[in-house]
């Protein structure tokens, strides 16, 4: 059978992590971004499936070759996961391997599901990279600011909501994510048109998440943002961590040019809950 840990036990799950691997594993595990974990065993995990507190992914850990949990995973999604899913708005089931091992585990497992396959990659902080002097001109009209607590609160911002709705997609609360996140956003007239900060954090690393919104897109304004948070994680010893779809050229673009370089590949495996959908 399949099992729910509490949130205090999510330690239990620290063995099964691939420390080379996700960024967003850790971070739940170590009970920094909000998520759930089912695990074959709750005293002794072998295996087991973290989901995302922002909905946006299921990740396999620990033992692919399991095959008590491999063999009910399928139930598990079609009689638990769906429902709720479905409750929260999530349509769609995203896999993820937290190590290469289990990719062709996945695709075993749902083999008889329609599967969309996307390529993921990764980049890091360069070694001994020196982000000083890499930022580009910024288009007249615009002003870059540090993400604070006075910022959220600001009543001459009409669209705080927006940069608060991203921030609750990662943090429980505002103020996990000033406790321990880093952020910077692009400011036009009396909104925010672009912004980047600390998604998922684990020890000393910071995946970043970055969106501009599409009427101000294509001039360079996340890379502003992005440039400023690689900066401050610099001065601090934090290494950015930045996953985008191999596909997305812009987004891979922006990673190189504010000083990240290639740390790993991963695939997706997509499937609709809903089986008239596929």
């Amino acid at each position: 059978m399949i099992h729910e840990l509490d949130q205090s036990e999510f330690n239990k799950c620290e063995k099964l992590m691939n420390k080379a691997g996700h960024i967003e594993v850790q971070a739940i595990i170590a009970g920094n971004n909000p998520g759930r974990i089912f695990v074959d065993d709750i005293d002794d995990p072998r295996t087991g499936l973290i989901w995302l507190g922002n909905h946006d992914g299921f990740f396999f850990i620990g033992d692919e070759e399991s095959e008590a949990f491999t063999d009910g995973i399928n139930a598990f999604i079609d009689d638990v996961i769906q429902s709720e899913a479905k409750r929260l708005g999530v349509r769609g089931f995203i896999a993820i391997g937290n190590h290469p091992e289990w990719e062709p585990v996945i695709e075993n497992v749902f083999a008889h599901r329609p599967v969309q396959i996307s390529d993921q990659k990764v980049y890091k902080l360069k070694q001994g990279h020196d982000p000083s002097g890499r930022q580009p001109s910024m288009e007249q009209g615009y002003e870059i600011l540090k993400i604070t607590e006075s910022l959220l609160e600001e009543k001459s911002i009409q669209n705080t909501d927006f940069l608060r709705s991203k921030l609750q997609e990662f943090w429980t609360t505002p103020d996990q994510f000033f406790e321990k996140g880093i952020g910077y956003c692009l400011i036009k007239g009396n909104n925010i048109v672009s912004s980047c900060f600390s998604g998922f954090v684990a020890e000393n690393v910071h995946g970043l998440d970055i969106e501009t919104l599409e009427e101000h897109q294509g001039k360079g304004l996340g890379q502003q943002a992005a440039n400023a948070v690689v900066k401050e994680c610099v001065s601090k010893g934090i290494v950015p961590y930045w996953d985008c779809e191999v596909a997305n050229g812009p987004s891979n673009a922006v990673a190189r040019k504010v000083g990240l370089e290639h740390h790993l590949d991963y695939l997706v495996y997509i499937f609709p809950f809903d089986r008239n959908e596929e």
